[in-house]
């Protein structure tokens, strides 16, 4: 979903994907609608003395729900920056801190590895939401009841976000992995485990937990918002385990390991015409391909660039008409795990390997990366294809 930069704290993007604007008003509503409830609860959890009478009048239900809402996502904000400033003191920088229909999420350009690191990053957020809502409760209390509705007002939404933080505290500490709590269980487990099994361990545990909140979300309780994070969390803890395992896979192993080989490059000429494009294609089963003019890469061209020119134009049409000059490039001396996140950030489906003159070395493809990394596991000396004295992986262009 496109994201909204709303401003940054610390230098850190603060950032809104279009579901928030509907969850934002979607809470309000539902806070303002249970004004009356909410008090009653509040007043027997906390023995708040609140008056529902007071609260639940005309429309100060509404200016209730829009405040306690905007003070939720804020202490949302303030628990993702516990995170990121923990994150930046290890010196691991802090992409941007987005609200989302689920909350909010920090997003770490690298997960520390380093199990002491993963806990105390992992804990700060719960830990900021606990002094946020001891702060609330405090504020609330030296507040007294009055016959105000402003102050009274005030009581309320003080009462409701003491609770609601210590609750978020709370949620986040369960072991959902990716959650606050499956880190922390992930953290715990690396203490004698590799990281990866560590990862591998609290991801399986985290999917156990989504199945159950879902279950809980949709028979119990009747939560499709529970029930949506349960999904979410599921899919998370997977991607995450995968990812670990990848980068396992991928240690000490190079773009150039894995490229394929300028001369074993089929390379075509900016004159050749779509037509005799998807041709050369079809032929030798590759879907995109280096164009070279006198010796020099000057573009990339892929199918989907050619099945962009209608079947009748197919002959008119050149390559280089249709290539992209905006060629990304990679050194072949760094890791595949870098060359995958180039290619995942730029939605591209192969980068250019040159060295440091600009001179063409190779290119590097996702299905080259997924060859090897099938390679790399299926094999009985993983551990010395991750060595310095490893055999070079060639996958089939």
């Amino acid at each position: 979903m496109r994201r909204f930069r709303i401003g940054s704290v610390f230098g850190i993007p603060i950032q809104l994907d279009l579901t928030f604007l509907l969850v934002l008003p979607l809470f309000a509503w539902i806070i303002g609608t249970q004004v009356e409830q909410t008090t009653g609860f509040l007043n027997e959890v906390l023995a708040a003395g609140l008056d529902p009478a007071m609260l639940a009048n005309g429309n100060l239900v509404w200016v209730l729900g829009i405040t306690a809402a905007v003070g939720l996502f804020s202490g949302v904000v303030l628990h993702e920056l516990g995170h990121s400033l923990v994150a930046i003191r290890f010196g691991y920088p802090i992409d941007s801190i987005t609200l989302w229909l689920f909350g909010g999420i920090a997003q770490l350009t690298e997960m520390p590895e380093n199990w002491k690191q993963e806990l105390a990053i992992a804990i700060a957020g719960p830990i900021v939401s606990v002094v946020l809502g001891v702060l609330s409760y405090v504020a609330f209390a030296l507040i007294p009841g009055t016959q105000s509705v402003v102050l009274e007002a005030l009581r309320f939404v003080l009462a409701y976000l003491a609770l609601m933080n210590i609750a978020l505290a709370v949620f986040n500490m369960l072991p959902g992995f990716p959650m606050d709590g499956g880190r922390v269980l992930r953290a715990l487990l690396a203490r004698r485990r590799p990281y990866a099994r560590a990862t591998k361990i609290a991801a399986e545990v985290g999917k156990l937990f989504a199945v159950f909140l879902g279950l809980f979300g949709l028979f119990v309780v009747g939560n499709i918002f529970l029930a949506g994070l349960a999904f979410f969390i599921y899919i998370g803890a997977s991607g995450e385990a995968r990812q670990t395992s990848m980068r396992a896979a991928f240690e000490g192993v190079t773009v150039q390991d894995v490229m394929t080989p300028a001369d074993r490059v089929t390379s075509v000429t900016p004159e050749m015409s779509v037509r005799e494009l998807i041709q050369t294609m079809f032929r030798e089963r590759h879907t995109g391909y280096p164009v070279e003019k006198d010796g020099e890469v000057v573009g990339l061209v892929a199918l989907e660039d050619a099945r962009a020119v209608r079947d009748v134009e197919r002959d008119a049409y050149t390559v280089g008409d249709v290539m992209t000059t905006e060629i990304l490039t990679i050194g072949p001396d760094r890791p595949v795990m870098d060359a995958l996140t180039e290619l995942q950030a730029n939605s591209v489906g192969r980068l250019l390997v040159t060295d440091e003159a600009g001179e063409f070395l190779g290119l590097l493809t996702r299905s080259d990366i997924m060859t090897a990394l099938s390679i790399i596991k299926s094999s009985s000396e993983y551990g010395a294809l991750n060595s310095s004295d490893s055999q070079t992986i060639r996958p089939e262009p």
